[in-house]
């Protein structure tokens, strides 16, 4: 009996050597289990045993020109009284927005004009009138009893302009722009990997696209360091996934929460914000009426050489958007530069006053009411790619895109949606279906899926326009001389810009120390 109980002690031991084995012979390069699969206990990223590739992943990064900010909750919507012309269309409610990243400043029109440049290369000879729909609208400067030619001419191209924020483009343009944004910057990201060589000759339908890329129907030349294909059954190379943490998400534009939460940068105003030596308090001391700080001023209050100026771009009174010579007040007769002024405590510049800003979401006044209290938005269109017969995506288009379609009613349905019954949600309970009257636009309303929200205030309004509970609309396909734009970014996974995994762990080293 004795012998056995040996026997099968060396037997345990044996095996227990042999799984450690496969697994130490798995684990190069990382710690002792991170190439072994927490289900299967197979050795992950070993051709040998199938192939199965999962990255390192070292968290995402900040793209240039953009700032983190940090989500959390915040009471969203007016914060003064509503002007009584206007309708209460701002109602307070507490929402909570997740983390992500925003750029500092308006586009400007130097990043702009390297946008149409691209596009001239890429669709001019065979698609004029793609470049010729993406230009801004420069007569926006006009005004039929102002003098304003000298905007209409230089603005837009004068290298004096050139960090000025780009006026003109409608809500449809800002977008393209951030699509175009998207895909230039994970090119730049692949090669930079040595997964593809530049292409400074694409055009038409061989240009890189995230998705066409991502899909296979993309090529361009390959890199230096081709990524190897461990699959035992696969060509020894292949192109780059979204599952080697390369690519970063979509540029786009920010929802009406998100950008009114990183207007007022309340983070400034936690007395106890989390750093390396302590854990932040849940508590904000002060609500914010403008971006910077709790104050309800429009002048920097320090004792010091700057006390008095204007710490905004915007119209102070009829007639006064300057100040007197000798005696300027915000330095600027319309725009000013993108990095005028203080920036928030997100290091955001110039959100209020300067430009408006176009905002993702399509405008209805009840927009506060059932508002989901996470991520709040309306305009979500639900949208999936085209497949053909054999179940693969279909070709992509004559310009290099991927085409997609609505999805019908009876797909959503299908998906368990079914409070929602169609696909586009830019009407969902916004009330209209309650009402007695019909409503047409053009005839007793100028509200339709196309209206888009804008905010922040503007070199020609005044100061209560700055204030970022405040909105207004106008339709997506206007624009005007007083609304650019700014793109913000997902922050995937964890909400801590430190990288630091997601939840409270109490197993492992915190960030603080207590």
């Amino acid at each position: 009996m004795k012998r056995k109980l040996i026997v099968i002690g060396l037997l345990c031991i044996g095996t227990a050597t042999i799984l450690t084995s496969c697994s130490s012979s798995a684990s190069h390069k990382k710690g002792k289990g991170d190439n072994v699969s927490q289900v299967t206990g197979w050795p992950l990223n070993d051709k040998r045993w199938g192939g199965y590739e999962v990255t390192d992943y070292k968290g995402q990064q900040t793209p240039i020109g953009m700032s983190y900010v940090q989500g959390g909750r915040f009471t969203m919507g007016a914060v003064d009284d509503e002007m009584p012309t206007l309708e209460n269309n701002s109602v307070r409610r507490t929402v909570t927005v997740s983390s992500f990243y925003m750029d500092q400043t308006e586009v400007a029109n130097v990043s702009y004009r390297e946008y149409l440049y691209w596009m001239e290369r890429a669709y001019f000879n065979d698609y004029p009138e793609l470049v010729t729909a993406a230009w801004p609208d420069q007569t926006v400067w006009r005004s039929a009893l102002a003098y304003n030619e000298p905007y209409v001419k230089n603005y837009f191209q004068a290298a004096a302009y050139n960090n000025y924020p780009v006026v003109g483009v409608n809500w449809y343009q800002a977008n393209d722009f951030c699509q175009w944004r998207t895909d230039r910057v994970n090119e730049f990201l692949v090669i930079q990997a040595g997964a593809l060589k530049p292409n400074k000759d694409q055009s038409g339908e061989d240009v890189f696209t995230t998705k066409s890329y991502i899909v296979g129907q993309y090529q361009g030349t390959a890199g230096p360091r081709e990524h190897h294909d461990l699959d035992p059954n696969g060509s020894g190379k292949r192109q780059l996934k979204l599952q080697d943490g390369v690519f970063l998400p979509d540029y786009r534009l920010p929802t009406e929460a998100e950008w009114e939460y990183a207007a007022l940068g309340l983070i400034g105003n936690n007395p106890t914000p989390e750093n390396k030596r302590r854990r932040g308090e849940e508590v904000v001391t002060d609500r914010n009426t403008l971006p910077w700080g709790p104050k309800n001023t429009t002048r920097y209050g320090l004792h010091n050489q700057y006390q008095g100026e204007f710490e905004g771009n915007f119209m102070r009174a009829k007639g006064d958007a300057m100040g007197v010579a000798g005696g300027l007040n915000d330095n600027a007769d319309a725009t000013a530069p993108v990095r005028s002024f203080l920036p928030n405590a997100f290091g955001l510049y110039n959100m209020a006053g300067n430009v408006n800003e176009w905002v993702m979401d399509t405008y209805r006044p009840s927009s506060h009411e059932d508002v989901d209290e996470f991520r709040p938005f309306r305009g979500n269109i639900y949208t999936k790619y085209k497949y053909q017969e054999d179940g693969t995506i279909e070709e992509k288009d004559s310009i290099g895109h991927i085409p997609y379609e609505y999805m019908t009613p009876a797909q959503v349905m299908a998906n368990g949606r079914y409070e929602t019954r169609t696909g586009d949600l830019s009407s969902y309970k916004d009330g209209d279906s309650l009402s007695q009257f019909t409503y047409a636009y053009g005839a007793n309303t100028l509200v339709n899926d196309s209206t888009k929200v804008y905010k922040g205030g503007s070199w020609h309004d005044r100061a209560y326009w700055m204030s970022p509970g405040t909105r207004r609309y106008i339709q997506g396909n206007l624009s005007t001389c007083t609304i650019g734009f700014r793109c913000v970014m997902d922050r995937m996974a964890s909400p801590d810009g430190d990288e630091q995994p997601g939840g409270n762990s109490f197993g492992r080293q915190k960030r603080h120390k207590r």
